[in-house]
Formats: structure tokens, sequence, C-alpha cells
């Protein structure tokens, strides 16, 4: 393998000095890598043929036989480098019909990965379109960028009602904004959870789009949904404070405990408070929730009522709204604390769906939202790095999780 490897390496090396040589520019029409791709898709669909009708190009074993090569049409393909002209063989009887460029195919995967991609990153149908006119000399218009995007339509289906894991330790719910036209243009609520399974790894459960603010209500028939879908039960869902979040999920898991999610409690306190008071007032929070237990995260609480709470009621009012959401964190270990702590995973999530979003402005109906939304979802951790540095660190959350929740927590328990 490093032989054939060392001669690739030296016949790609010749090629390019050649070229310069030559004065043949690398990309571009007449560019060299133009000129191999035609000259291997070209090659490629021979072979095909030959296997189609049993004979090579110029054998004598074709003469007279049933079927026979009936010359080239030209075609041009849009690849990952530009447009490329080919000869594509036709037999006599026109039955065949080739795998590497189809009948009618104008584009290879190549082309659709790469705006599916750029579509991911929150470019529109133009910019996409003027991507391609400027960088490889293609035209794409915008009516073909969208069909291309519109094929992970049912992919997209297929993955919004795929099974789900029977357990999930820790479930991390909130929802985005997005600017849709319906009639006008307003801004529509999408739903997002991610579970932990009980192997570590963070798993995008599903998206939702709403039609209205957030509401507990609305999560309600999500939890049914995922129910319906496998899951069975889930230990911690952690949620951003919302008002009658911890009914919603009793009526479809009755064990599950709702935790307020502390980075964004903390968040909110600072929205209150001015600026020149915040890192005053980041130090005395800080002791409320590190607390060992309820009891002393009251008593420090009290300690930071009596000294801000005539400057700033409205956060001790927050706090308080928040309490029975929040002191269940305190009666966790120290290795749970921190999976429900941070909200890194579905924070990163977050950031990466508006930029998408922020750069399309607004979405024409519902639909387009979640295909630039899923679009997003499919093209995290494309390596796999991130899964398994999540899993790397787990096992000790997970000894955690076993013995606090015992029963509920065990192994088997993946799917």
């Amino acid at each position: 393998m490093d032989s054939l490897t060392t001669e690739q390496q030296e016949l790609a090396a010749e090629l390019v000095a050649k070229a310069r040589e030559e004065g043949v520019e690398l990309t571009g029409p007449n560019g060299l890598l133009s000129g191999l791709t035609k000259q291997v898709l070209e090659t490629a669909l021979e072979t095909e043929l030959a296997e189609h009708i049993g004979y090579d190009k110029h054998d004598p074993a074709g003469r007279n036989g049933g079927n026979s090569r009936n010359g080239t049409r030209t075609k041009t393909v849009t690849t990952d480098i530009g447009p490329v002209e080919i000869e594509v063989p036709r037999d006599r009887d026109g039955s065949f019909d080739p795998q590497i460029v189809r009948k009618r195919q104008r584009r290879l995967q190549g082309v659709n990965e790469m705006v599916l991609s750029l579509t991911a990153r929150g470019l529109t149908t133009g910019e996409v379109s003027a991507h391609f006119a400027e960088t490889y000399g293609a035209q794409i218009s915008k009516d073909t960028v969208s069909s291309i995007t519109d094929t992970v339509v049912e992919e997209m289906t297929e993955w919004c009602n795929r099974p789900l894991d029977r357990v999930y330790p820790v479930i991390f719910v909130d929802a985005i904004m997005v600017k849709i036209r319906d009639g006008q243009v307003t801004n529509q609520p999408v739903y997002v959870a991610i579970g932990v399974t009980v192997d570590g790894e963070r798993d995008i459960l599903g998206l939702w789009v709403g039609d209205g603010s957030e509401g507990a209500k609305f999560w309600m028939a999500i939890f049914a949904e995922l129910k319906n879908r496998g899951v069975e039960d889930c230990c911690i869902l952690v949620c951003d404070g919302l008002k009658g979040m911890a009914e919603s999920v009793v009526n479809v898991w009755p064990l599950c405990t709702v935790q307020t999610c502390v980075i964004h409690l903390v968040r909110n306190t600072f929205r209150y408070a001015s600026k020149a008071d915040r890192d005053a007032i980041a130090k005395d929070i800080r002791p409320v929730y590190t607390a060992p237990t309820g009891s002393a995260a009251a008593a420090r609480f009290d300690e930071f009522t009596a000294k801000w709470g005539v400057k700033y009621p409205a956060i001790i009012t927050l706090w308080r709204n928040s309490w029975q959401e929040f002191i269940p964190f305190l009666d966790y270990d120290a290795e749970i604390r921190k999976v429900i702590c941070s909200t890194n995973a579905i924070e990163s999530l977050n950031s990466r769906y508006r930029r998408a979003t922020r750069a399309r402005g607004h979405f024409p109906n519902q639909q387009a939202a979640l295909k630039c939304l899923y679009l997003v979802t499919r093209s995290l951790d494309p390596t796999g790095r991130g899964r398994a540095r999540w899993a790397m660190r787990w096992k000790a959350p997970l000894n955690a999780f076993a013995t606090t929740f015992e029963g509920r927590i065990v192994p088997s328990n993946t799917n």
C-alpha cells in the first residue's frame, strides 16, 4: 500500500510539472484537473459499456454480434472542479444504462453534497448559485439548488420518526426563534431536544416547529411523541425554567425530575443587574448554586437577598420562582452536577442553528426552516471525534447515574 501511494504521488508530481512546462492551468475549463476528470469518466463509461455488450472496443469478437457500439454523444456534467464536457458511449439498441454518469444526470454526487454543505452553513440558494459561478464557472440555478436540498426531505422525515433508546439519563430541551413567512413574517419557535445516552453520546432527538411562544403544553405533546418512539424513561429533564413543565413531564415519565438549567438561571440573573454590579453579583450568587445541600443553598440565598434584594428585587423574584426546579440539582453527586449544569452541547447546537437562520433572514414556510436546521444537524461532527470524546468522559458520570437511579440506568437499556 505504501509503494502504491508513493507511485501515485510521483505520478501527480510528474503531471503537475508537465502542466507547468506547457503553461496549462490546474483548474478551469481547460485545466489539468478537468482533463483528468474527463479521461477518468470516459474510461469508466467505456468499461461499463464493454461489460454491457460483452466485448472491448475494437475487439473482433464484437463483429456481427447482437448489440454493438453506436458512437458517442457529448454531455456536460458539473463536478467538484467545475463543468466537464465528456463523450458518453452509446449502444445500438439503446439498452445501455451507465451508472458512473447516469442518463439525464448533469451533476456528480459530490456537487450535491457540496450544495447541502453550503446550505447547512447558512448560504441562501442565490448565494450557493453565485458561489459555483464564481469559483467553478458552473451555472447552477437557484431552482436547481432548491431541488438538491429538497432531496433530504424524505431523509429528514425518516430521521424525525426513527426509533430511540429506551432510557436517557438526561434530556436537554430548548427552543430558538425563527422568522417564517406565513402571510406575514413572524417569529415562530423551533423546539429541539438533545438526549444523553447510556453510552454518554449526545443524540439530537428531533426538531419541531411550534405555532406560538415556547410553552410547557407543546412540550408535553413532544414528550408523548418521544415516548411513542421508544423513550420509556428519562431520569433528569433540563429546561430553561418553563412554567408547567413539571406537570407536562410527569404525565409522560412519572419518575422524571425536572431541573432548571443553572447556567440559564445565572445568565438571566445578570439581565436585571447593571454592568457595574455584575462581578459582585456573580461572586455572591455562586455560593448558592455550589452549595452542598438545599438548606445550605437557602441560607446562602438569604444572605444574597439581604445584600441585593432592595436594589434588585426582580433577581430575588426570579430565583424564588425557580427554586423548586433549581434545588434538585443540589441533591446529586458532583459528576451528575457536571453533566446537567453544563449546557455546552445544546448551546453549541443552538449557536450553529442561529448562524444558519440569521444568514437566511426568513423562510417561506415551516418545511424550509426545518430543512435548513436539519442540514445543520446532519453536518455536525462529521468525523465522529466529538462523539468519541463524550463517550471517553462518561464512565464516572455513568457510575453516578447508575447509583443514584438504581435499576433505571443499566447497560442493557441501550438499543
